[in-house]
């Protein structure tokens, strides 16, 4: 998957590695968030890394069999943050929350670099087995507000989900995912590691939308070709083609 995932928290490389790993999520903040105004602002009022930087404090617990301890602290973080990351998650550098409330990173999560969460993504688990049962989430994947992203699937590198979708299968690199369940559609230009951050997680395709416009187009045909022009349009439902607005019979609204 081009994704090399961190096995040892930085906490374990002392403070100053620490201290390293902070500046670097405050830059990528300041990269992602326009509303950010100073680095101070993101160190005292961002929720969001402030549950990153406390998981990395219980990671570090939980990887030392201090399991007990490192749940108390994940839950603390849970309660003042409103994000619930499971100190088994393994995550690596630049991740960063946008706003976060409902944020929920299962036990055998898995989160590459530099990758971007919006409020109310869930990355959970579908199986009450012990063993790997949460989603691996590649590079650079941007994930869009409400999303669900769940079992033991991957999602490739450079890839967006979309607000709302619901992913229950494995994502290759470089894709858009859309809808419940998530559709999954190749990128017409890629995104590469060297572009900057793929934010724009509402510019969706419309499959369901272009999938019906096409029937309907055919149908048209089909119709004309049977019996000419006696079935008159305004009979039909047809797909927008003035100022975006359906026509046709009364959608009893």
């Amino acid at each position: 998957m081009g994704t090399q995932m961190i096995t040892v928290s930085t906490v374990s490389k002392g403070f100053f590695g620490y201290i390293a790993m902070i500046r670097q999520d405050i830059k990528s903040a300041l990269e992602r968030d326009p509303a950010a105004r100073s680095s101070l602002e993101i160190l005292l009022l961002y929720p969001g890394l402030h549950a990153v930087w406390i998981h990395r404090i219980s990671h570090w617990l939980w990887l030392h069999q201090a399991n007990l301890a490192a749940r108390w602290i994940s839950q603390f973080a849970r309660g003042v943050t409103g994000i619930e990351i499971h100190p088994g998650a393994t995550i690596g550098t630049g991740l960063f929350i946008d706003h976060g409330m409902g944020v929920v990173i299962g036990e055998t999560a898995e989160l590459g670099e530099d990758v971007t969460l919006y409020h109310g993504v869930t990355l959970g688990g579908t199986s009450i087995s012990k063993g790997k049962r949460h989603p691996t989430i590649g590079d650079r994947v941007t994930i869009g507000a409400g999303a669900k992203v769940l079992g033991n699937i991957i999602i490739g590198a450079d890839s967006r989900i979309g607000a709302n979708a619901v992913v229950v299968k494995s994502v290759p690199e470089n894709s858009v995912v859309v809808g419940v369940p998530g559709q999954i559609v190749k990128r017409t230009h890629p995104h590469l590691a060297t572009d900057g951050p793929d934010l724009n997680h509402t510019s969706l395709p419309d499959i369901i939308g272009v999938t019906l416009k096409e029937l309907m187009t055919r149908v048209d045909l089909l119709e004309d070709e049977l019996e000419g022009h006696a079935i008159k349009k305004h009979h039909h439902i047809h797909f927008p083609e003035i100022n975006e607005s359906w026509e046709g019979i009364d959608f009893e609204i």
